[in-house]
């Protein structure tokens, strides 16, 4: 029997349904051991150190003591009893720093006397569990060092500065190496805002109607000088940059040329400006691009999305005793797409959509330098699988997510839109003053 070690137990179920009887697949629900998070959980041997309460030891090379959890105790015996019985260990953890430091600490707390391999795979689907099976390696100790330095990281900077917090600030607050940069971010944006010069300007506008057709137009010139608009004051003084070039309307003065540019008839078109332009469709999703769009667009906040995208990943039922993860791992910042996706996408858009909508495959490529290139966007795992389709298996969260990442998906291989842009300036004589309305429009075409 070979035992499969996955963190959750979601994961573990979605998994078994691909696997025979020869595989046996468990939880180690989440991590099993972690530096001490308690007075209690230290170890006899060092609760007279001076560094016991961090858990870290600054004098060796800052080596970190690792323990079980109380909780973790009984997975780790449940774990145990199942090795006995097993030929071989595969570690499936998430492929990431913490899938790859939960896999070590199992070798390590385990210690198996059988064979132990690492498998690993971006979507959790029949084809993917049986590419990683087919391809199996040892833990990369490269990413466990990495994950080990930013909690060991971690502890000494919560540990060290916390306690001044509640000195000199008050009680309950902590400080951490992400947190405490993000809050001086915040703070110095908050700084910019108090130190910032208001400046008052206005805006007017027309409703224009045609027959069949309501559309605004704005003012863009007074006398043949532009208004002035917000990039044009400067924020350390809040007055004009470039007075002599740009007009500021105070409010009166807006109220006047209203009334006046309403009652002054007729008004001319005086320049119409055509021009065409293409744009390209947005790249697949990342961890924070998705976190983003869920936020704007469907109300969810970071880890609301997080824990919905988490359950597309793991497996949904659809049906049928079908079970699959419908999405590609959902922490990533690359926005790279596996070929055999990307054949897919063309395939659906060409059929569903026409010859027209596709170029053959887009292939995008990350600017962070950092970025894991080996994985992948998140993307559906079958994009034949449209959101309608499995609309009656999914919770609200879910399909709304789930639409989302199809259609972006499905967005980002079709063609450049063809966008026909058009301007048009009104100009009207108001009381003697010759002002400009400008409205703008795009079709595609």
């Amino acid at each position: 029997m070979k035992l499969i070690i996955v963190e959750s137990p979601a994961k573990a179920r979605t998994i078994k349904r691909f696997l025979g009887d020869d595989y046996t697949v468990v939880a180690s629900y989440g991590h099993i051991r972690d530096l001490p998070g308690s007075a209690k959980e230290i170890p006899a041997e060092y609760k007279k150190e001076a560094w016991s309460r961090l858990g870290v030891n600054p004098d060796d090379d800052y080596a970190p003591i690792y323990v079980v959890s109380s909780e973790s105790k009984k997975h780790v015996a449940e774990l145990k009893k199942l090795m006995k019985t097993a030929d071989e260990i595969l570690l499936a953890t998430d492929e990431d720093r913490e899938g790859e430091a939960i896999s070590w600490h199992l070798l390590e707390v385990l210690n198996p006397k059988i064979p132990v391999r690492r498998i690993t795979f971006h979507e959790i689907t029949k084809g993917a569990i049986a590419a990683a099976l087919e391809s199996p390696r040892d833990v990369d100790m490269k990413l466990v060092r990495a994950q080990e330095s930013r909690r060991i990281l971690d502890r000494l900077y919560g540990y060290s500065l916390s306690p001044v917090l509640w000195k000199k600030v008050r009680g309950k607050l902590s400080a951490g190496r992400v947190q405490s940069v993000a809050v001086r971010l915040v703070v110095e944006k908050e700084e910019e805002r108090q130190a910032f010069h208001v400046a008052k300007y206005c805006d007017v506008e027309a409703e224009m109607r045609t027959e069949d057709l309501v559309f605004t137009a704005r003012l863009t010139e007074v006398d043949g000088m532009k208004l002035a608009g917000g990039k044009d004051f400067d924020p350390d003084t809040g007055l004009l940059k470039n007075p002599d070039k740009r007009h500021q309307l105070g409010d009166e003065e807006a109220e006047t040329l209203a009334r006046a540019a309403k009652n002054g008839v007729p008004w001319v078109v005086r320049n119409v400006e055509r021009k065409e332009s293409t744009q390209r469709p947005s790249p697949p999703f990342t961890t924070s691009t998705l976190q983003q769009a869920a936020s704007g667009r469907l109300r969810l906040s970071p880890q609301r999305t997080m824990r919905v995208a988490q359950r597309l990943y793991e497996g949904v039922g659809l049906g049928a005793g079908e079970r699959e993860g419908l999405i590609t791992y959902m922490r990533t910042d690359s926005l790279t797409l596996s070929e055999k996706a990307l054949t897919e996408a063309e395939k659906l858009i060409r059929s569903e959509y026409g010859e027209a909508y596709s170029d053959g495959p887009r292939r995008y490529r990350t600017k962070s330098k950092g970025a894991q290139e080996a994985h992948e966007a998140i993307r559906p795992t079958d994009v034949s699988r449209t959101p309608d389709s499995i609309a009656s298996h999914l919770d609200g969260d879910e399909l709304a997510l789930y639409r989302l990442i199809w259609n972006r998906t499905v967005a980002s291989q079709m063609t450049n839109a063809r966008l026909d842009k058009t301007a048009v300036d009104f100009a009207v004589d108001a009381e003697g003053h010759d002002l400009v309305f400008r409205s703008n429009g795009s079709i595609v075409t």
